[in-house]
């Protein structure tokens, strides 16, 4: 097996370092903290800014920790305190409900499944936990695109793939869906993803009424929806239930 890699684990060390730190740190400071030579030092640094992970300060010239690597971990915190506010609400969720539920947060322009409870009975199912959905053809998905502008303008990037004859893949379409998930408050899927298979899935918010995340149920259409093709009001009851819930936990008092 291949060695560390040096240059990473000094990029790492100075990372610490500047974390550890209380203000901002020069290339000669960092050199001698870390037994580096400075052109060495200066060399790293000079890479970790223009990937955004540190900053330098105009008028010192010191450097500190950068916005971006600050959001990451903003991020993983998030992501994190999600899933461990909702387990408990997701486990009652799939036992209430008899399917499997997913709970769902934005990364990248997709849904990333950060909780995943199977459906429970005896039949084979697969763990989703760190799948990346589409947007536009889950119930998860229009959840989150219906209350974040960012998410819908990168849709309109590229060409949203058609999974079934019943993706959604034109942006009035798409403009069309978010709205009414606003109004109502929960969305749903029928057969856009994947044919004969349906969602419902309704908001999780934080602090302030944010929404930051989407917790939902999956299955067969048969059990999801009535035979009109709309939602099961009893499933889409439980599903409501249990995000107000989450969203009680995370500080959302509203929900």
């Amino acid at each position: 097996m291949p060695g560390p890699i040096q240059s990473i684990e000094r990029a790492a060390a100075i990372l610490r370092l500047l974390a550890r730190g209380s203000g901002r740190l020069g290339v000669g400071e960092i050199a001698d903290a870390l037994e580096l030579a400075k052109g060495t030092a200066h060399g790293i640094l000079r890479t970790l800014q223009g990937v955004g992970f540190v900053e330098q300060d105009r008028d010192t010239g010191k450097y500190q920790l950068g916005a971006a690597l600050l959001h990451l971990g903003t991020s993983y915190l998030d992501v994190n305190e999600l899933r461990s506010r909702a387990i408990n609400w997701a486990d009652a969720l799939a036992a209430r409900s008899g399917e499997a539920v997913r709970i769902g947060a934005p990364l990248e322009g997709r849904v990333l499944v950060v909780h995943h409870v199977f459906r429970p009975d005896d039949s084979l199912q697969t763990l989703d936990v760190g799948t990346l959905l589409p947007l536009h053809a889950t119930a998860l998905g229009k959840v989150l695109l219906a209350y974040d502008t960012a998410l819908v303008a990168s849709l309109r990037t590229g060409e949203p793939e058609a999974y079934t004859r019943r993706t959604l893949v034109t942006q009035t379409a798409i403009k069309r869906a978010c709205a009414k998930v606003r109004e109502a408050g929960w969305a749903a899927e029928n057969g856009e993803m994947i044919s004969g298979e349906a969602g419902i899935a309704a908001p999780i918010r934080g602090h302030g009424g944010i929404v930051v995340g989407a917790l939902g149920v999956s299955g067969a259409v048969e059990r999801i929806c009535e035979p009109d093709g709309s939602p099961s009001a009893r499933l889409l009851g439980h599903v409501r239930d249990a995000a107000r819930a989450v969203s009680r936990d995370l500080g959302a008092s509203r929900w």
